[in-house]
């Protein structure tokens, strides 16, 4: 893993193996970032970062100068793992939270500009996120929701979805406001 742009481009990320995570590729989060750079201005942003594992999201958000980032995974060793690194790299923009995120949604109160979930794949609950995220306004108007899963499994019913792009096992879904 790498960071792909911004203040840390290059820099190349080395979590612990044992992490019970499935990071999302370079090639996937290039061809993401390739995408967003063209429609968000990263410097006047706040990014909400769901099942953000190794943090491999929230770093690259972060890299590129982003107001806040508010990343959320229940396990341990990935909370432990973003605060590390973030506090290396002086990154004061990213708020580690561990915590299951069902249950960080039911109390949160903020609204985000843009929101990236990457559930875990076998996840059953993959089709509520984007319910819950609208019903609790805690996307901005205008604002972006962008869900990764696995490329066989549609989650295009919700009526704020906009386009999904595919990028070998693996998609994006991308939702707006």
């Amino acid at each position: 893993m790498r960071i792909i742009g911004g203040k840390f481009k290059g820099l190349r990320l080395k979590p612990p193996p044992n992490l019970p995570v499935r990071p999302t590729t370079d090639v996937a989060k290039e061809a993401l970032f390739n995408i967003l750079n063209n429609q968000v201005d990263f410097e006047n942003i706040r990014v909400l970062d769901l099942f953000s594992g190794t943090g491999n999201i929230s770093l690259e958000f972060a890299s590129r100068g982003v107001l806040k980032v508010v990343a959320v995974d229940r396990e341990f060793s990935c909370y432990n793992y973003l605060k590390k690194i973030a506090k290396e790299l002086k990154l004061e923009n990213i708020q580690a939270n561990k915590s299951d995120v069902f249950k960080f949604l039911e109390t949160e109160t903020d609204s985000y500009d843009l929101i990236f979930a990457d559930p875990p794949y076998d996840l059953p609950q993959i089709t509520l996120i984007p319910n819950i995220l609208f019903e609790n306004n805690l996307l901005k108007k205008g604002g972006l929701l962008i869900i990764e899963h696995p490329s066989f499994k549609k989650i295009d019913t919700h009526p704020n979805f906009k386009e999904q792009r595919q990028y070998g096992s693996s998609a994006f879904s991308f939702f707006t406001c």
